[in-house]
């Protein structure tokens, strides 16, 4: 935990003068997300609120967003953790995943389409594997998927999938084997990627919903067994 309260008072010039719950919120969806506070996590008001310089009342009001996106959870006299998810929340973040990615893929205007954000995220995951950093890898593909999410150019949208992004990485946080996760998807990106390229919006949709398929079996599958005990 002390490693973890650091890294967090490093976060305090963020909030300058104008500190609020949202730019807390902001800061611990970070810290969650990086895996800094893993899943079952018990988060101290104490301890977060003296790193970050905040009041009680404005750290509580954070955890009350962050619980309200489905990434903390308060025990009655208990206090408050990161979220655990169940299997069926994976399947219902995939499903969601499903409808809004494949749909922005869909609803495409005519080429060229802006896809440097997306080569970016390509770059930066070969990179990652480069230097066999697969938590580096599955960041890269939560990059990736968050360019193609913003190729809608909808602000809803972008912040929809922030907080569905946010919670599947509970669920990466929890695999004990991210390279055998990951890397099948570092071509996949590429794939996609090229297709938007070319221009074919249908092709890269194929593949983008054969790529969703394939990695919530493979996510519940290693999620099921880590977190259940199933063989």
């Amino acid at each position: 935990m002390a490693e973890q309260l650091g890294g967090l008072a490093d976060d305090r010039a963020l909030l300058g003068r104008t500190s609020t719950a949202e730019r807390v919120s902001d800061i611990l969806r970070s810290r969650i997300a990086e895996g800094f506070f893993p899943p079952g996590t018990r988060l101290s008001e104490d301890s977060i609120g003296g790193a970050l310089g905040v009041s009680r009342n404005t750290l509580r009001e954070a955890f009350r967003l962050l619980t309200h996106e489905r990434l903390l959870v308060h025990e009655l006299n208990r206090g408050v953790f990161v979220r655990v998810l169940a299997v069926e929340d994976v399947e219902d973040i995939y499903r969601t995943r499903g409808l809004v990615e494949c749909a922005v893929v869909r609803g495409l205007g005519e080429p060229p389409y802006g896809l440097d954000g997306l080569a970016a995220a390509v770059e930066e995951g070969r990179r990652a594997s480069a230097e066999d950093d697969w938590k580096g890898v599955g960041t890269a593909n939560i990059h990736f998927h968050r360019e193609l999410v913003a190729l809608a150019g909808s602000a809803r949208t972008d912040e929809l999938m922030r907080s569905v992004f946010a919670e599947l990485r509970l669920a990466f946080h929890v695999v004990d084997d991210p390279k055998r996760l990951h890397e099948p998807y570092l071509a996949r990106n590429r794939q996609i990627l090229q297709a938007l390229e070319a221009g074919d919006k249908a092709a890269a949709e194929k593949l983008l919903a054969g790529y969703l398929d394939d990695s919530l079996e493979r996510v519940v599958e290693v999620y099921r067994r880590r977190v259940t005990g199933t063989p």
